[in-house]
Order: C-alpha cells, then sequence, then structure tokens
C-alpha cells in the first residue's frame, strides 16, 4: 500500500530550492503553470540539492554528469501566475551508479503540495557516455544524505513503479 503524501507542512522542513513565483510565461490557455514545466522546475530544485553532495551545476566540465532514467509523476493542486513556489527533496537510496529520488514541488501561497516526481538518475562518465560508479566523495556524501533524509518522520510515498537495480 502506499503510504500517504506528506504535508505541506512536514515538507517545509526539508531546504527549499528553486523558491520563486509563477512567471506569466510558463502559464498555460488553462490559466495554471503549464504541465511541461512542473517537470522542469522539480528537476532544477533536484540538481540545486545535488550541490550539497559535490554535484555542482558544471560537473560536465570535469567529465561527469547527472542523466535522468525513469521519472514517475504526480499532479495533486493546480499552481497559477504569481503563485509562490518552491522544491523540496527527500533522496531514498543509492547503487554503484544510480540514485533515487522525490522531488516535491510545493504551492507555498496556499500551503500545500502540487507535484510529486520520483526519478531514478545515474551517473554518468562523459568520456564513455555510460554509467559509472559515483565518484566516493559523491558516494559518501549521497549516503550521508539518503541516511538524514530516512530519519524524517513520514514515510516516502513512491509510486512503486521503480526501484534502483
Amino acid at each position: 500500500m502506499r503510504a500517504p503524501h506528506p504535508t505541506h507542512q512536514q515538507l517545509v522542513a526539508l531546504p527549499a530550492y528553486v523558491e520563486q513565483p509563477v512567471p506569466i510565461a510558463f502559464e498555460d490557455v488553462n490559466g495554471h503553470l503549464n504541465v511541461r514545466h512542473y517537470t522542469g522546475i522539480a528537476s532544477e530544485g533536484l540538481d540545486e540539492s545535488l550541490v550539497e553532495m559535490g554535484i555542482p551545476q558544471n560537473w560536465p566540465a570535469s567529465g561527469h554528469a547527472c542523466f535522468s532514467a525513469e521519472h514517475h509523476l504526480v499532479y495533486l493542486a493546480e499552481l497559477r501566475t504569481g503563485d509562490r513556489m518552491s522544491a523540496r527533496v527527500r533522496l531514498l537510496g543509492r547503487a554503484e551508479r544510480a540514485a533515487h529520488a522525490l522531488v516535491y514541488l510545493l504551492d507555498d501561497s496556499h500551503q500545500r503540495l502540487s507535484f510529486v516526481m520520483e526519478e531514478i538518475f545515474l551517473h554518468i562518465d562523459l568520456e564513455t557516455r555510460r554509467t559509472a560508479p559515483w565518484p566516493d566523495d559523491v558516494a559518501a556524501a549521497l549516503d550521508q544524505r539518503i541516511a538524514a533524509d530516512a530519519e524524517l518522520p513520514w514515510e516516502p510515498d513512491v509510486s512503486g513503479s521503480m526501484a534502483l537495480r
């Protein structure tokens, strides 16, 4: 059975990333954030969170990258132009070459959870363009964050459709 989604109050205890209002340029004909931007903003939030684990935005310059392998997306509440939003990240696990995360997009204006993106992402050696083991320092930092996130007082609301291999 799937765990319930965490509340806004539970999620705001996590660090905030990509805090911003919904820009008018991201609005669609329905008057809310266009579907393609939910994933993009959540992905930017995940990228920002990984900087703390030794994965900088310019990591490709040193021959490394993270590539997305799988996503599961859940839309819960619309975000409208001007609504304040933020992303929160919970890391779930790591394998030798992959990691599993939940990214929550919050509607901070209305204090609710708007969107959940579950993702498996891979460490890539850009010279070979293939998966490679995480560098030791990054692996240790990921493990530390995964252990800290496992101590959160609420169960992760995973889809059950993906897992580390």
